[in-house]
């Protein structure tokens, strides 16, 4: 083995999917998985002591669970985790488990062992090489108070008008600031929220259930042909595609096909073709240079676009490539983004 592989701990409770996730991994030559770990707080221990560069994680195992796991190594031993889970369609689960700043929650592959982690195989390796060059003074979990509708009901339908379309891009390590800052954003604005943002789609619909308890906003799965209405954030995954365009009556509303190579621009610019100068569009954390040419087409309808600092984001290549190209108007830490946004629509 040389020693710049990449060094991968494998954590599951099930022997043969410790080896079946360690044969996969190391199928590629840039990998080394240096042990596994039937459960979390075995891993906890060989966290401590072999330092590895990223772990695969399960959640549902005995002793300690993944997430109790995570909750421990994010304030122990910060280490980048890719969870590969089969309990994506619990909402509770993969909601916790974003929320506390896990790199990816990927759904576990399935049935027959052969076919189906040959077809989940390079994800899952993509996934694990991405992670190593994560920023992990920026990795932690988002602090936010359960919202009571039956208590807010006057902020969640206050029938405000529509003035406005907020667009947000992000890929990976994005959800866990998507929450953080719809936490913050008072759902008194005149405006909709649409988010594409890195997440499997079999895990989205139960992501957004689970999230719209959490935050005033109403959170929805984007749809085709959703009309756009005040004070719901409409969320998509990124291995689709959205585009905004209005319909025979009118209305500003959502298109949806079977994905894009640029679903961060396609998202930006089909917003600034519609809103106009009312288009505000932001970049989070995330890996790659998509979002930068949408940007543009905000910037040259007169809309404002704002990118999260690179110095605060998990992933700094997305906005930075923005930054760079001179197409943002706005640079700011995510502690400030939802002050900025609020301080454009009033």
């Amino acid at each position: 083995m040389t020693n710049d592989k990449l060094k991968v701990l494998v954590v599951d409770d099930a022997s043969f999917m410790r080896k079946a996730v360690s044969d996969m991994l190391e199928s590629d030559d840039g990998i080394q998985v240096i042990d596994s770990a039937k459960n979390g707080l075995e891993g906890l221990e060989k966290i401590k002591s072999l330092h590895p560069d990223v772990i695969t994680l399960d959640i549902d195992m005995p002793i300690m669970d993944g997430l109790t796991a995570i909750r421990h190594i994010m304030i122990k031993s910060p280490v980048p985790i890719v969870v590969l889970s089969s309990l994506f369609a619990d909402g509770a689960i993969t909601f916790e488990a974003l929320r506390l700043g896990v790199v990816d929650f990927v759904p576990k592959p399935s049935g027959a062992i052969s076919e189906d982690i040959n077809k989940a195989k390079q994800q899952i390796i993509d996934r694990v090489k991405i992670a190593v060059s994560v920023n992990r003074k920026n990795i932690r979990r988002a602090r936010i108070p359960r919202w009571n509708v039956r208590e807010g009901l006057g902020d969640r339908y206050g029938f405000q008008p529509m003035d406005y379309i907020l667009t947000v891009g992000t890929s990976l390590s994005g959800p866990n600031t998507v929450i953080r800052l719809l936490s913050k954003l008072s759902p008194n604005l005149p405006a909709a929220v649409v988010v594409v943002q890195e997440i499997s789609p079999r895990i989205i619909s139960s992501f957004a259930e689970k999230f719209d308890e959490y935050v005033p906003w109403k959170v929805e799965v984007a749809r085709d042909n959703m009309v756009l209405e005040q004070g719901i954030c409409y969320i998509c995954s990124n291995e689709n595609s959205i585009r905004i365009q209005t319909n025979g009556n009118g209305e500003a509303g959502l298109k949806t096909n079977n994905g894009t190579d640029e679903p961060l621009n396609q998202l930006f610019s089909s917003a600034a073709d519609v809103f106009g100068q009312n288009t505000i569009g932001v970049l989070l954390t995330g890996i790659g240079d998509d979002g930068a040419d949408g940007f543009a087409r905000i910037k040259e309808k007169s809309g404002v676009t704002i990118a999260q600092d690179a110095d605060c984001c998990v992933y700094p290549n997305l906005t930075d490539n923005a930054i760079k190209r001179k197409i943002v108007n706005i640079v700011t830490d995510e502690n400030n983004l939802s002050n900025e946004i609020e301080s454009i629509m009033q």
